[in-house]
């Protein structure tokens, strides 16, 4: 008897579950949201940015140790369609890349551990404009795929600077270009709408400023050095 009602227990909450999910008469929040034209917001999140290198000679892969970033940033969201939409989401993304030299770099020369190293800071005012594509919205949640093109301006480039990498400064240039995807799911709680999103981002042009040396053992077989990077972003609307 007693596992009768552990059981006839576990298929009411099973059916209730389902009912919060899947049933068509659960209540709907902010039921109108969607229907506005302009709607705002912010975000916070996370970035992993990594470089992605061409080379002129095959030599030993220039190594990149990544750190964890972080993301801040506002959300404008332009409705086309209940299933499409336009979004600019300016933000302000920090992050840390290390780049480690294989000593066959420096064959022939004369070098430190610390030549073998650089850090390299990066300050983004990322500016991407996005077209976001939904399915039909599923009681209180809606997935949706992203992408699009950004821009950015990297505070912490380096590029005027009259010092290269003889003097320790690993210079990089300051505007950048990206497409980007991703996806993600929306969530319409009682108060607010809040998504969580993973987006892909991809650079366009070459990101190195090379040595006044052209055989710079930092820079001189580098062809191309193109950011990419992952975001997780948490936005609130």
């Amino acid at each position: 008897m007693k596992h009768f009602f552990y059981i006839a227990a576990l298929v009411l909450m099973s059916q209730s579950v389902s009912a919060q999910l899947f049933s068509k008469e659960r209540i709907r929040n902010l039921d109108n949201f969607d229907k506005k034209f302009l709607s705002y917001g912010y975000f916070l999140g996370f970035n992993s940015y990594d470089f992605n290198f061409d080379y002129k000679v095959d030599r030993k892969d220039i190594l990149v140790n990544k750190t964890t970033g972080f993301n801040v940033g506002l959300v404008g969201n332009m409705r086309v369609n209940n299933y499409i939409d336009l979004r600019l989401e300016p933000g302000l993304y920090m992050t840390t890349r290390n780049l480690e030299y294989h000593p066959s770099y420096f064959q022939g020369l004369e070098y430190t551990d610390s030549d073998l190293e650089r850090e390299i800071k990066s300050t983004y005012i990322h500016i991407p404009l996005l077209l976001k594509l939904s399915t039909k919205r599923l009681n209180n949640f809606k997935p949706f795929i992203v992408g699009g093109i950004s821009t950015a301006l990297n505070l912490s480039s380096n590029e005027d600077n009259p010092d290269d990498n003889s003097n320790g400064k690993f210079r990089t240039k300051s505007s950048m270009y990206f497409y980007e995807i991703g996806f993600g799911i929306d969530f319409y709680l009682y108060w607010f709408k809040f998504t969580p999103s993973i987006r892909g981002v991809f650079a366009l042009n070459d990101e190195v400023v090379r040595d006044y040396d052209p055989n710079s053992p930092w820079t001189g077989n580098i062809e191309t050095m193109k950011t990419r990077g992952v975001f997780i972003n948490f936005t609130f609307q």
